[in-house]
């Protein structure tokens, strides 16, 4: 168990009771996290309620096939950019039911940096069908492990956010 497992599990949890009460279906789109906020999601007993899919495209090629994110995105911006969420989040919410979208795309570790882009880079959108997605970048510190729990964290913290101003 990791520092961040408690806080995650704990926060899962407040994010189905959110969901459920509201009668809002989730979809998540993950690179850096190769499908850890979904993992985070299904461990909670009965989130088939509330979850509905969850894509994992780690490359490029994969997030233009099954999200259709534009290649000339991704050229103009770079996988890690807040262009590629938005249109991550758009993708997942085109190829899914759900009402609520989260999207996140990274740079983990230990390798992978590029100029203005260290290691600990995380860009995330939120989107709810029908409206603008919101984006941020963010910057984690701590080992590949550690980055990658604390972008399930703030992840699932802004699905949680949203729900609750509905």
């Amino acid at each position: 168990m990791t520092q961040y497992s408690e806080q995650i599990e704990l926060l899962a949890r407040r994010l189905g009771d959110a969901a459920l009460a509201k009668g809002v279906m989730i979809a998540t789109a993950e690179s850096c996290t190769a499908g850890g906020i979904a993992y985070a999601i299904t461990e909670v007993p009965g989130s088939s309620a509330w979850f509905d899919r969850g894509f994992v495209t780690y490359t490029n090629a994969s997030k233009e096939a099954l999200l259709g994110v534009k290649p000339e995105t991704l050229t103009a911006n770079g996988a890690v950019s807040l262009a590629v969420v938005e249109e991550m989040t758009q993708g997942a919410l085109a190829h899914s039911e759900a009402q609520l979208a989260v999207a996140v795309s990274g740079i983990a570790g230990p390798g992978g940096a590029v100029a203005g882009k260290p290691v600990g880079t995380v860009c995330l959108a939120w989107q709810w069908r029908g409206e603008d997605a919101q984006s941020h970048c963010e910057y984690f510190s701590g080992d590949r492990k550690a980055v990658r729990e604390q972008t399930i964290l703030f992840a699932l913290n802004g699905l949680l956010e949203r729900l609750l101003k509905r």
